[in-house]
């Protein structure tokens, strides 16, 4: 195993402080970062994506379990310690300087790949859901291990009826399976956030068939974009929502957070057809 210096040494060497303006908090508990890199299971010679790896301590724990990683940073000052991690893991490490939300991931892989990422909080539900989306299905990622806000993650999983169920929970649900794999508490980070944070493990099952995934998406964000409101009057404006319904005996009288995961993806079938 390559010796590598503590991370704290790293970022005191090169001046380095996670910003409240690119949602940085930084992880130095190196036990923890095996762990979570062990939630996707033998990663050895897989291709995995890291988004926002900062000073690189979840790069470390990536590497040391044999993965080929590439990282996306947009912070130039952190390319220089990950430039000493690809020092230090030759043919294992590809760092790309830029903004994640624009760079097109499958574009980087000739092969399918995993994604492990402490991701931004300023960005992760908009990456997260942006890889959940799409016609084609399986996707080329074979997982997704990221670190979220406790709240978001909880959304993500949470089941019909109760408060944290929302579109998140559905658009993870109707086609993967996410569940929270570790709480991580907010001692750990420097600095420390304000909430706790979880681990949300994402891998890709199998996908209803006569759904379009756009339509889905169209009908979840009609249904909770007014969430207290019935659906007759939540999904009016989507045509041929109303005549859904009642094809499916749906009663429009209900609200968005009790239909099932399953009810939606009904009502997009109906839709798509």
């Amino acid at each position: 195993m390559t010796d590598l210096p503590p991370l704290r040494d790293v970022i005191n060497r090169h001046g380095l402080f996670a910003t409240k303006a690119l949602g940085q908090n930084f992880l130095f508990d190196e036990q923890l970062l095996d762990r979570i890199a062990r939630v996707p299971g033998k990663l050895a010679g897989e291709n995995v994506l890291e988004v926002g790896p900062g000073p690189g301590g979840l790069t470390r724990a990536l590497l040391r379990a044999g993965a080929k990683v590439t990282a996306i940073e947009m912070d130039k000052r952190c390319l220089p310690a990950l430039a000493e991690l690809s020092d230090a893991f030759p043919g294992q490490l590809t760092v790309i300087a830029g903004d994640a939300t624009k760079i097109d991931a499958a574009a980087l892989f000739d092969g399918p790949w995993h994604v492990a990422a402490n991701l931004p909080y300023n960005v992760g539900t908009g990456l997260f859901t942006g890889w959940l989306s799409g016609q084609d299905w399986p996707p080329q990622w074979k997982s997704l291990t990221l670190m979220f806000q406790l709240e978001v993650a909880e959304r993500i999983v949470a089941q019909a009826g109760s408060d944290a169920y929302g579109r998140l929970a559905v658009l993870a649900q109707w086609r993967s399976a996410p569940r929270i794999a570790m709480k991580v508490h907010r001692s750990a980070f420097t600095p420390p956030p304000k909430v706790m944070s979880a681990i949300v493990h994402v891998e890709p099952g199998v996908m209803p068939e006569g759904v379009s995934a756009r339509m889905l998406e169209r009908v979840t964000e009609a249904a909770f974009g007014q969430r207290r409101k019935m659906l007759r009057q939540s999904l009016k404006g989507l045509p041929g929502a109303i005549d859904a319904l009642e094809v499916l005996g749906i009663d429009v009288q209900r609200r968005a957070e009790t239909l099932s995961v399953d009810e939606f993806v009904s009502i997009a079938r109906v839709l798509t057809k």
